[in-house]
């Protein structure tokens, strides 16, 4: 299969109340070396957030994912993070986080099109 190349994702996870430790997963962050593709896709489902909790502002949480997007495409006008090489903005995404986004450890496969497989990760995963 000469179309197939590797790709590693990480699921995203909010994390609601940090102490308990308890998360539902919002996202998938997929990166692919050989396709240049770093791509995420989130969706933070409101009955979920308030049955684990009342105090959190979504829309807070999406403008941090905003940024985790922005660093996805390497805006070569943003931060320093932006700048950085595609597998380094995805190692910076995919870092173990003590906050209430978190991201799982790092999985690989195969694939002929990260951004079908993305979208089908995160059906799999996040839907």
């Amino acid at each position: 299969m000469p179309d197939n190349v590797t790709f590693e994702y990480t699921i995203i996870r909010l994390v609601p109340k940090v102490e308990r430790e308890e998360f539902f997963n919002i996202g998938v962050i997929l990166f692919s070396k050989r396709k240049k593709f770093l791509g995420m896709k989130y969706y933070i489902n409101p009955k979920k957030l308030a049955a684990y909790s009342s105090d959190i502002d979504k829309a807070e949480i999406e403008s941090y994912l905003k940024v985790w997007e922005s660093v996805c495409q390497g805006n070569p006008s943003g931060g320093v993070i932006e700048k950085m090489e595609v597998s380094d903005r995805f190692r910076w995404l995919a870092a173990s986080k003590s906050t209430i986004l978190q991201c799982s450890k790092t999985h690989s496969g195969l694939c002929t099109n990260p951004k079908e497989t993305l979208e089908g990760l995160f059906e799999s995963f996040v839907l």
